[in-house]
Protein backbone atom coordinates (compact mmCIF):
# COMPACT_ATOMS: atom_id res chain seq x y z
CA UNK A 1 0.00 0.00 0.00
CA UNK A 2 1.40 3.39 -0.89
CA UNK A 3 1.56 6.47 1.31
CA UNK A 4 -1.38 8.14 -0.46
CA UNK A 5 -3.61 5.18 0.22
CA UNK A 6 -2.55 5.20 3.85
CA UNK A 7 -3.53 8.86 4.20
CA UNK A 8 -6.88 8.36 2.50
CA UNK A 9 -8.06 5.16 4.18
CA UNK A 10 -5.90 4.35 7.22
CA UNK A 11 -8.89 2.90 9.05
CA UNK A 12 -9.36 0.18 6.35
CA UNK A 13 -5.75 -1.05 6.42
CA UNK A 14 -4.40 -3.68 8.75
CA UNK A 15 -2.43 -2.09 11.57
CA UNK A 16 1.28 -1.87 10.89
CA UNK A 17 1.68 -2.96 14.52
CA UNK A 18 -0.83 -4.47 16.88
CA UNK A 19 0.02 -5.56 20.42
CA UNK A 20 -2.56 -7.62 22.30
CA UNK A 21 -2.48 -8.19 26.05
CA UNK A 22 1.25 -7.60 26.52
CA UNK A 23 2.48 -8.09 30.10
CA UNK A 24 6.00 -8.04 31.46
CA UNK A 25 7.31 -8.17 35.04
CA UNK A 26 10.81 -7.78 36.44
CA UNK A 27 10.61 -9.59 39.76
CA UNK A 28 7.95 -7.82 41.83
CA UNK A 29 7.80 -4.83 39.46
CA UNK A 30 5.01 -5.06 36.83
CA UNK A 31 6.46 -2.97 33.99
CA UNK A 32 3.66 -3.71 31.49
CA UNK A 33 0.18 -4.94 32.39
CA UNK A 34 -2.19 -6.29 29.73
CA UNK A 35 -1.33 -3.61 27.15
CA UNK A 36 -3.07 -3.49 23.78
CA UNK A 37 -2.30 -0.93 21.08
CA UNK A 38 -2.86 -0.52 17.33
CA UNK A 39 -0.55 1.61 15.18
CA UNK A 40 -1.83 2.34 11.69
CA UNK A 41 0.51 2.32 8.67
CA UNK A 42 1.89 5.58 7.34
CA UNK A 43 1.23 7.47 10.59
CA UNK A 44 3.25 8.96 13.41
CA UNK A 45 1.98 7.46 16.66
CA UNK A 46 3.14 9.02 19.92
CA UNK A 47 3.49 7.14 23.19
CA UNK A 48 3.77 9.28 26.30
CA UNK A 49 3.87 8.65 30.03
CA UNK A 50 5.81 9.41 33.15
CA UNK A 51 9.31 8.02 33.62
CA UNK A 52 8.87 4.42 34.69
CA UNK A 53 5.42 4.13 33.05
CA UNK A 54 6.65 1.21 30.92
CA UNK A 55 7.02 2.89 27.50
CA UNK A 56 10.57 1.79 26.78
CA UNK A 57 9.89 -1.71 28.13
CA UNK A 58 6.96 -2.09 25.74
CA UNK A 59 9.03 -0.97 22.76
CA UNK A 60 11.92 -3.20 23.84
CA UNK A 61 9.51 -6.15 23.69
CA UNK A 62 8.49 -5.11 20.18
CA UNK A 63 12.14 -4.85 19.18
CA UNK A 64 13.06 -8.21 20.69
CA UNK A 65 15.20 -7.01 23.59
CA UNK A 66 12.76 -8.46 26.10
CA UNK A 67 10.34 -11.38 25.83
CA UNK A 68 6.81 -10.66 27.06
CA UNK A 69 5.41 -12.85 29.83
CA UNK A 70 2.06 -12.83 28.01
CA UNK A 71 0.50 -11.36 24.89
CA UNK A 72 0.76 -11.40 21.11
CA UNK A 73 2.41 -9.24 18.43
CA UNK A 74 0.98 -8.70 14.95
CA UNK A 75 2.93 -7.02 12.13
CA UNK A 76 0.83 -5.91 9.14
CA UNK A 77 -1.95 -8.21 10.32
CA UNK A 78 0.26 -11.30 10.73
CA UNK A 79 1.02 -12.84 14.11
CA UNK A 80 4.77 -12.55 14.56
CA UNK A 81 7.23 -13.98 17.06
CA UNK A 82 10.06 -11.57 17.90
CA UNK A 83 12.56 -13.44 20.10
CA UNK A 84 15.45 -11.05 19.38
CA UNK A 85 16.39 -7.86 17.56
CA UNK A 86 17.39 -9.77 14.42
CA UNK A 87 13.81 -11.05 14.15
CA UNK A 88 12.54 -7.49 14.62
CA UNK A 89 14.81 -6.20 11.84
CA UNK A 90 13.68 -9.08 9.58
CA UNK A 91 10.09 -7.98 10.28
CA UNK A 92 10.88 -4.46 9.08
CA UNK A 93 11.27 -2.82 12.50
CA UNK A 94 14.09 -0.39 13.30
CA UNK A 95 14.75 1.33 16.63
CA UNK A 96 16.64 4.51 17.44
CA UNK A 97 17.55 4.48 21.12
CA UNK A 98 17.81 7.47 23.43
CA UNK A 99 21.48 6.58 24.01
CA UNK A 100 22.87 5.81 20.58
CA UNK A 101 24.33 2.38 19.73
CA UNK A 102 27.24 3.60 17.64
CA UNK A 103 30.97 2.81 17.63
CA UNK A 104 32.54 6.26 18.19
CA UNK A 105 35.81 5.70 16.30
CA UNK A 106 34.18 4.06 13.26
CA UNK A 107 33.06 5.99 10.21
CA UNK A 108 29.40 6.58 9.39
CA UNK A 109 29.62 3.95 6.65
CA UNK A 110 31.21 1.38 8.95
CA UNK A 111 28.56 1.94 11.62
CA UNK A 112 25.75 1.54 9.10
CA UNK A 113 26.99 -1.83 7.76
CA UNK A 114 28.07 -3.19 11.17
CA UNK A 115 26.06 -6.36 11.74
CA UNK A 116 24.63 -6.30 8.19
CA UNK A 117 27.70 -7.41 6.25
CA UNK A 118 27.11 -9.48 3.09
CA UNK A 119 30.00 -11.85 3.80
CA UNK A 120 33.59 -12.16 4.91
CA UNK A 121 34.81 -9.67 2.30
CA UNK A 122 34.02 -6.21 3.67
CA UNK A 123 35.03 -4.10 0.66
CA UNK A 124 32.07 -5.12 -1.58
CA UNK A 125 29.69 -4.54 1.34
CA UNK A 126 31.07 -1.04 1.89
CA UNK A 127 30.84 -0.18 -1.80
CA UNK A 128 27.23 -1.40 -1.95
CA UNK A 129 26.38 0.43 1.28
CA UNK A 130 27.91 3.69 0.05
CA UNK A 131 25.68 3.67 -3.03
CA UNK A 132 22.64 2.72 -0.95
CA UNK A 133 23.34 5.43 1.66
CA UNK A 134 23.64 8.07 -1.04
CA UNK A 135 20.21 7.13 -2.36
CA UNK A 136 18.61 6.94 1.12
CA UNK A 137 20.15 10.28 2.16
CA UNK A 138 18.84 11.94 -0.99
CA UNK A 139 15.35 10.47 -0.67
CA UNK A 140 14.87 11.32 3.02
CA UNK A 141 17.12 14.39 3.35
CA UNK A 142 19.39 12.57 5.80
CA UNK A 143 22.66 14.01 4.56
CA UNK A 144 25.73 12.83 6.48
CA UNK A 145 29.29 12.40 5.21
CA UNK A 146 29.73 8.58 5.00
CA UNK A 147 33.46 8.91 5.71
CA UNK A 148 33.08 11.09 8.81
CA UNK A 149 34.19 9.62 12.15
CA UNK A 150 31.09 9.31 14.33
CA UNK A 151 32.63 10.80 17.49
CA UNK A 152 33.43 13.97 15.51
CA UNK A 153 29.80 14.48 14.48
CA UNK A 154 27.24 16.60 16.32
CA UNK A 155 24.61 14.74 18.34
CA UNK A 156 22.00 15.59 15.72
CA UNK A 157 24.08 14.04 12.96
CA UNK A 158 24.81 10.96 15.08
CA UNK A 159 21.06 10.50 15.37
CA UNK A 160 20.77 10.67 11.59
CA UNK A 161 23.29 7.83 11.41
CA UNK A 162 21.02 5.73 13.65
CA UNK A 163 18.05 6.42 11.35
CA UNK A 164 20.20 5.61 8.29
CA UNK A 165 21.16 2.30 9.91
CA UNK A 166 17.49 1.36 10.27
CA UNK A 167 16.57 2.44 6.73
CA UNK A 168 19.58 0.61 5.28
CA UNK A 169 18.17 -2.53 6.87
CA UNK A 170 14.89 -1.77 5.04
CA UNK A 171 12.84 -0.82 8.09
CA UNK A 172 9.26 0.19 7.34
CA UNK A 173 8.48 0.75 11.03
CA UNK A 174 10.71 3.11 13.04
CA UNK A 175 10.66 3.37 16.83
CA UNK A 176 12.32 6.48 18.28
CA UNK A 177 12.88 6.55 22.04
CA UNK A 178 13.09 10.12 23.41
CA UNK A 179 14.76 11.28 20.18
CA UNK A 180 15.06 14.96 21.12
CA UNK A 181 16.37 14.46 24.64
CA UNK A 182 19.92 15.32 23.50
CA UNK A 183 19.10 17.65 20.61
CA UNK A 184 19.10 21.42 20.36
CA UNK A 185 15.83 23.09 19.27
CA UNK A 186 17.21 23.53 15.74
CA UNK A 187 18.26 19.86 15.56
CA UNK A 188 14.84 18.80 16.86
CA UNK A 189 13.11 20.85 14.16
CA UNK A 190 15.27 19.18 11.52
CA UNK A 191 14.40 15.76 12.95
CA UNK A 192 10.69 16.56 12.68
CA UNK A 193 11.14 17.49 9.03
CA UNK A 194 12.85 14.15 8.47
CA UNK A 195 10.05 12.27 10.24
CA UNK A 196 7.42 14.08 8.18
CA UNK A 197 9.29 13.07 5.03
CA UNK A 198 9.48 9.44 6.19
CA UNK A 199 5.73 9.50 6.84
CA UNK A 200 5.10 10.90 3.35
CA UNK A 201 7.01 7.94 1.93
CA UNK A 202 4.72 5.51 3.78
CA UNK A 203 6.89 4.69 6.80
CA UNK A 204 5.23 4.08 10.16
CA UNK A 205 6.78 5.87 13.13
CA UNK A 206 6.38 5.34 16.86
CA UNK A 207 7.60 8.33 18.84
CA UNK A 208 8.27 7.88 22.55
CA UNK A 209 8.58 11.29 24.19
CA UNK A 210 7.63 13.21 27.31
CA UNK A 211 7.46 16.56 25.49
CA UNK A 212 3.85 17.50 24.90
CA UNK A 213 4.76 20.23 22.40
CA UNK A 214 6.38 17.61 20.19
CA UNK A 215 3.37 15.30 20.48
CA UNK A 216 1.01 18.08 19.43
CA UNK A 217 3.27 19.18 16.59
CA UNK A 218 4.22 15.95 14.86
CA UNK A 219 1.92 13.01 15.75
CA UNK A 220 -1.38 11.80 14.27
CA UNK A 221 -2.38 9.66 17.25
CA UNK A 222 -1.14 9.47 20.82
CA UNK A 223 -1.34 6.71 23.42
CA UNK A 224 -0.90 7.45 27.12
CA UNK A 225 0.69 5.04 29.62
CA UNK A 226 0.59 5.27 33.40
CA UNK A 227 2.14 2.83 35.87
CA UNK A 228 2.52 0.06 33.31
CA UNK A 229 -0.96 0.31 31.82
CA UNK A 230 -2.39 1.93 28.69
CA UNK A 231 -4.85 4.56 29.90
CA UNK A 232 -5.96 6.19 26.64
CA UNK A 233 -5.43 6.44 22.88
CA UNK A 234 -6.71 9.59 21.18
CA UNK A 235 -6.36 11.48 17.93
CA UNK A 236 -3.88 14.28 18.49
CA UNK A 237 -6.15 16.79 16.81
CA UNK A 238 -8.88 16.04 19.37
CA UNK A 239 -6.86 16.58 22.55
CA UNK A 240 -4.75 19.25 24.26
CA UNK A 241 -1.48 19.40 26.23
CA UNK A 242 -3.44 19.91 29.46
CA UNK A 243 -5.61 16.84 28.87
CA UNK A 244 -2.60 14.69 27.97
CA UNK A 245 -0.69 15.85 31.05
CA UNK A 246 -3.62 14.90 33.28
CA UNK A 247 -3.91 11.48 31.61
CA UNK A 248 -0.17 10.90 32.12
CA UNK A 249 0.05 11.89 35.76
CA UNK A 250 -3.47 11.20 36.99
CA UNK A 251 -3.95 14.76 38.22
CA UNK A 252 -3.96 18.27 36.84
CA UNK A 253 -0.44 19.46 36.06
CA UNK A 254 0.71 23.07 35.94
CA UNK A 255 2.39 23.45 32.55
CA UNK A 256 3.94 26.80 33.43
CA UNK A 257 6.29 27.70 36.28
CA UNK A 258 4.40 29.42 39.08
CA UNK A 259 6.79 31.79 40.85
CA UNK A 260 6.93 35.19 42.48
CA UNK A 261 9.38 37.87 41.36
CA UNK A 262 12.91 37.32 42.61
CA UNK A 263 14.28 39.26 45.54
CA UNK A 264 18.04 39.17 44.89
CA UNK A 265 20.42 39.76 47.75
CA UNK A 266 24.17 40.26 47.80
CA UNK A 267 26.47 39.09 45.02
CA UNK A 268 27.72 35.68 46.10
CA UNK A 269 29.63 34.30 43.09
CA UNK A 270 31.92 36.39 40.87
CA UNK A 271 33.62 35.07 37.72
CA UNK A 272 36.25 37.23 35.98
CA UNK A 273 38.02 36.62 32.67
CA UNK A 274 37.64 32.83 32.77
CA UNK A 275 39.66 31.14 30.03
CA UNK A 276 40.10 27.48 29.22
CA UNK A 277 41.87 25.45 26.52
CA UNK A 278 41.09 21.81 25.76
CA UNK A 279 43.65 19.03 25.23
CA UNK A 280 44.02 19.99 21.56
CA UNK A 281 44.79 23.60 22.43
CA UNK A 282 41.39 24.91 21.32
CA UNK A 283 40.13 27.81 23.45
CA UNK A 284 36.74 26.77 24.87
CA UNK A 285 36.15 29.64 27.29
CA UNK A 286 37.18 33.07 26.03
CA UNK A 287 37.20 35.50 28.91
CA UNK A 288 33.89 34.69 30.62
CA UNK A 289 32.81 37.19 33.27
CA UNK A 290 29.57 37.05 35.22
CA UNK A 291 28.15 37.45 38.71
CA UNK A 292 25.42 35.65 40.59
CA UNK A 293 23.37 36.99 43.48
CA UNK A 294 21.75 35.18 46.37
CA UNK A 295 18.06 34.59 45.71
CA UNK A 296 18.20 34.64 41.90
CA UNK A 297 18.42 32.26 38.94
CA UNK A 298 20.85 33.17 36.17
CA UNK A 299 19.98 31.16 33.07
CA UNK A 300 22.69 30.40 30.50
CA UNK A 301 21.16 29.92 27.05
CA UNK A 302 22.94 28.69 23.98
CA UNK A 303 23.27 25.89 21.47
CA UNK A 304 25.05 22.89 22.99
CA UNK A 305 28.81 22.92 22.47
CA UNK A 306 29.41 26.64 22.92
CA UNK A 307 31.21 26.45 26.24
CA UNK A 308 28.35 25.92 28.69
CA UNK A 309 29.58 22.45 29.66
CA UNK A 310 33.13 23.72 30.20
CA UNK A 311 31.83 26.60 32.33
CA UNK A 312 29.99 24.19 34.62
CA UNK A 313 33.01 21.88 34.84
CA UNK A 314 35.35 24.73 35.81
CA UNK A 315 32.95 26.19 38.37
CA UNK A 316 32.33 22.70 39.73
CA UNK A 317 36.06 22.14 40.20
CA UNK A 318 36.55 19.42 37.59
CA UNK A 319 38.54 21.24 34.91
CA UNK A 320 41.52 23.60 34.63
CA UNK A 321 41.12 27.26 33.73
CA UNK A 322 42.70 30.65 34.23
CA UNK A 323 41.01 33.74 35.58
CA UNK A 324 39.31 34.37 38.88
CA UNK A 325 36.34 32.80 40.67
CA UNK A 326 35.32 34.01 44.12
CA UNK A 327 32.58 32.68 46.38
CA UNK A 328 31.51 35.10 49.15
CA UNK A 329 34.76 36.96 48.59
CA UNK A 330 36.97 33.87 48.86
CA UNK A 331 39.01 32.79 45.85
CA UNK A 332 38.41 29.23 44.59
CA UNK A 333 41.23 27.18 43.03
CA UNK A 334 41.11 26.69 39.25
CA UNK A 335 43.73 23.97 38.90
CA UNK A 336 41.17 21.24 38.20
CA UNK A 337 42.81 18.88 40.71
CA UNK A 338 40.87 15.98 42.15
CA UNK A 339 40.41 17.80 45.45
CA UNK A 340 38.68 20.81 43.94
CA UNK A 341 35.28 19.15 43.68
CA UNK A 342 35.35 18.48 47.40
CA UNK A 343 36.57 22.04 48.09
CA UNK A 344 33.62 23.37 46.10
CA UNK A 345 31.09 21.27 48.01
CA UNK A 346 32.57 22.18 51.38
CA UNK A 347 32.47 25.84 50.32
CA UNK A 348 28.75 25.59 49.57
CA UNK A 349 28.55 24.79 45.84
CA UNK A 350 26.25 22.00 44.68
CA UNK A 351 26.50 20.64 41.15
CA UNK A 352 23.93 18.76 39.06
CA UNK A 353 25.96 17.85 35.96
CA UNK A 354 24.55 17.83 32.44
CA UNK A 355 25.13 14.11 31.85
CA UNK A 356 23.65 12.24 34.80
CA UNK A 357 24.91 8.82 33.67
CA UNK A 358 28.50 9.79 32.89
CA UNK A 359 29.09 12.50 35.50
CA UNK A 360 26.33 12.37 38.10
CA UNK A 361 26.05 8.67 38.92
CA UNK A 362 28.00 5.43 39.01
CA UNK A 363 25.48 3.23 37.26
CA UNK A 364 26.56 -0.07 38.81
CA UNK A 365 26.42 1.32 42.37
CA UNK A 366 23.31 1.33 44.51
CA UNK A 367 21.02 4.33 44.82
CA UNK A 368 21.97 4.92 48.47
CA UNK A 369 25.66 4.98 47.55
CA UNK A 370 25.02 7.43 44.72
CA UNK A 371 22.98 9.69 47.01
CA UNK A 372 25.99 10.04 49.32
CA UNK A 373 28.72 10.52 46.72
CA UNK A 374 30.64 13.74 47.29
CA UNK A 375 29.12 14.14 50.74
CA UNK A 376 30.19 10.85 52.32
CA UNK A 377 32.71 12.70 54.52
CA UNK A 378 29.88 14.50 56.35
CA UNK A 379 29.88 13.91 60.13
CA UNK A 380 26.36 12.44 60.12
CA UNK A 381 27.58 9.68 57.80
CA UNK A 382 30.52 8.66 60.01
CA UNK A 383 30.74 5.94 62.64
CA UNK A 384 34.18 6.24 64.18
CA UNK A 385 36.74 5.36 61.52
CA UNK A 386 34.09 3.91 59.19
CA UNK A 387 31.13 5.24 57.25
CA UNK A 388 27.76 4.64 58.83
CA UNK A 389 26.07 2.79 55.97
CA UNK A 390 22.83 2.32 57.91
CA UNK A 391 22.53 6.08 58.41
CA UNK A 392 23.29 6.71 54.74
CA UNK A 393 20.65 4.19 53.64
CA UNK A 394 18.04 5.64 55.99
CA UNK A 395 18.66 9.17 54.72
CA UNK A 396 18.66 7.96 51.10
CA UNK A 397 15.20 6.43 51.59
CA UNK A 398 13.93 9.69 53.10
CA UNK A 399 15.29 11.68 50.14
CA UNK A 400 13.75 9.24 47.66
CA UNK A 401 10.36 9.65 49.32
CA UNK A 402 10.63 13.45 49.42
CA UNK A 403 11.62 13.60 45.75
CA UNK A 404 9.17 10.91 44.61
CA UNK A 405 11.88 8.59 43.21
CA UNK A 406 10.23 5.45 41.82
CA UNK A 407 10.63 2.81 43.02
CA UNK A 408 11.74 4.18 46.43
CA UNK A 409 14.28 1.40 46.90
CA UNK A 410 17.78 2.56 47.91
CA UNK A 411 19.18 -0.95 47.35
CA UNK A 412 18.55 -0.88 43.59
CA UNK A 413 21.48 -0.08 41.32
CA UNK A 414 21.28 3.31 39.60
CA UNK A 415 21.09 1.63 36.18
CA UNK A 416 17.79 -0.02 37.18
CA UNK A 417 15.97 3.32 37.44
CA UNK A 418 14.41 5.15 34.49
CA UNK A 419 16.24 8.25 33.23
CA UNK A 420 13.90 10.65 34.99
CA UNK A 421 14.27 8.88 38.31
CA UNK A 422 18.05 8.83 37.89
CA UNK A 423 17.82 12.61 37.49
CA UNK A 424 15.75 12.89 40.66
CA UNK A 425 18.44 10.96 42.57
CA UNK A 426 21.11 13.47 41.49
CA UNK A 427 18.89 16.52 42.10
CA UNK A 428 17.88 15.21 45.54
CA UNK A 429 21.51 14.61 46.52
CA UNK A 430 22.60 18.15 45.62
CA UNK A 431 19.56 20.15 46.79
CA UNK A 432 19.18 18.28 50.07
CA UNK A 433 22.73 19.28 51.01
CA UNK A 434 21.52 22.91 51.12
CA UNK A 435 24.13 24.59 48.89
CA UNK A 436 24.62 28.37 48.80
CA UNK A 437 25.15 28.09 45.03
CA UNK A 438 23.61 25.40 42.83
CA UNK A 439 25.14 24.73 39.42
CA UNK A 440 22.56 22.82 37.41
CA UNK A 441 22.95 21.64 33.83
CA UNK A 442 20.01 20.46 31.70
CA UNK A 443 17.87 19.81 34.80
CA UNK A 444 14.97 18.13 32.97
CA UNK A 445 16.68 16.43 30.01
CA UNK A 446 14.76 13.22 29.29
CA UNK A 447 12.37 13.84 32.21
CA UNK A 448 8.58 13.44 32.06
CA UNK A 449 6.05 16.22 32.58
CA UNK A 450 5.23 15.38 36.20
CA UNK A 451 8.90 15.21 37.17
CA UNK A 452 9.63 18.43 35.26
CA UNK A 453 6.99 20.24 37.31
CA UNK A 454 8.48 18.82 40.52
CA UNK A 455 12.12 19.65 39.67
CA UNK A 456 11.16 23.19 38.64
CA UNK A 457 9.34 23.65 41.95
CA UNK A 458 12.44 22.52 43.86
CA UNK A 459 14.64 24.98 41.95
CA UNK A 460 12.26 27.87 42.62
CA UNK A 461 11.97 26.91 46.30
CA UNK A 462 15.76 26.92 46.59
CA UNK A 463 15.87 30.39 45.04
CA UNK A 464 13.14 31.63 47.39
CA UNK A 465 15.25 30.39 50.32
CA UNK A 466 17.95 32.84 49.23
CA UNK A 467 20.18 30.48 47.29
CA UNK A 468 21.96 31.41 44.06
CA UNK A 469 21.36 29.21 41.02
CA UNK A 470 23.28 29.02 37.76
CA UNK A 471 21.06 27.20 35.25
CA UNK A 472 22.30 25.84 31.92
CA UNK A 473 19.66 24.55 29.50
CA UNK A 474 19.24 24.17 25.76
CA UNK A 475 15.46 24.37 26.29
CA UNK A 476 14.51 28.00 25.72
CA UNK A 477 11.10 27.42 27.30
CA UNK A 478 12.88 26.31 30.47
CA UNK A 479 15.27 29.27 30.38
CA UNK A 480 12.38 31.73 30.07
CA UNK A 481 10.26 29.98 32.71
CA UNK A 482 12.90 29.75 35.44
CA UNK A 483 15.42 32.53 34.89
CA UNK A 484 15.46 35.92 36.58
CA UNK A 485 18.29 36.97 34.25
CA UNK A 486 19.44 35.36 31.00
CA UNK A 487 22.98 35.30 29.62
CA UNK A 488 23.61 33.86 26.15
CA UNK A 489 26.78 31.96 25.25
CA UNK A 490 28.24 31.52 21.79
CA UNK A 491 31.68 30.15 20.92
CA UNK A 492 32.91 30.36 24.50
CA UNK A 493 31.80 33.96 25.06
CA UNK A 494 28.92 35.78 26.72
CA UNK A 495 27.12 37.44 23.81
CA UNK A 496 24.74 39.45 25.94
CA UNK A 497 22.53 39.50 29.00
CA UNK A 498 18.77 40.09 29.03
CA UNK A 499 15.83 40.20 31.42
CA UNK A 500 13.24 37.55 30.47
CA UNK A 501 10.38 40.04 30.25
CA UNK A 502 12.40 42.34 27.97
CA UNK A 503 13.39 39.86 25.26
CA UNK A 504 11.98 37.03 23.14
CA UNK A 505 13.07 33.81 21.45
CA UNK A 506 13.94 35.62 18.23
CA UNK A 507 16.41 37.97 19.92
CA UNK A 508 17.94 35.18 21.98
CA UNK A 509 18.16 33.04 18.86
CA UNK A 510 20.25 35.72 17.16
CA UNK A 511 22.56 35.93 20.15
CA UNK A 512 22.82 32.12 20.20
CA UNK A 513 23.93 32.30 16.57
CA UNK A 514 26.65 34.83 17.47
CA UNK A 515 24.80 37.91 16.19
CA UNK A 516 24.66 40.81 18.63
CA UNK A 517 23.54 44.41 18.20
CA UNK A 518 26.98 45.52 16.99
CA UNK A 519 27.18 42.76 14.40
CA UNK A 520 23.63 43.45 13.25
Amino acid sequence: MNATANKERPETAAPAIELRGISKAFGPVQANKDISIRVMPGTIHGIIGENGAGKSTLMSILYGFYKADAGEIFINGNKTEIPDSQAAIASGIGMVFQHFKLVPNFTVLENVVLGAEDGAMLRPTLAKARASLTEIAREYELHVDPDAIVEELSVGHQQRVEILKALYRQADILILDEPTGVLTPAEADQLFRILARLKEEGKTIILITHKLREIMEITDTVSVMRRGEMTATVKTSETSPEQLAELMVGRKVLLRVDKEAANPGETILVVKNLRQFDDQGVERLKGISLNLKAGEILGIAGVAGNGQSELLEVLGGYANATGEVTLKGNALPLSGSGANGRIRRESGIGHVPEDRQQEGLIMDFKAWENMAFGYHHAPEYQNGMLMDNAAIQKEALAKMERFDVRPPNPALNAKNFSGGNQQKIVVAREIENNPDVLLIGQPTRGVDIGAIEFIHQQIIQLRDEGKAILLVSVELDEIFSLSDRIAVMFDGQIMGERMPNETDEKELGLLMAGINEKAA
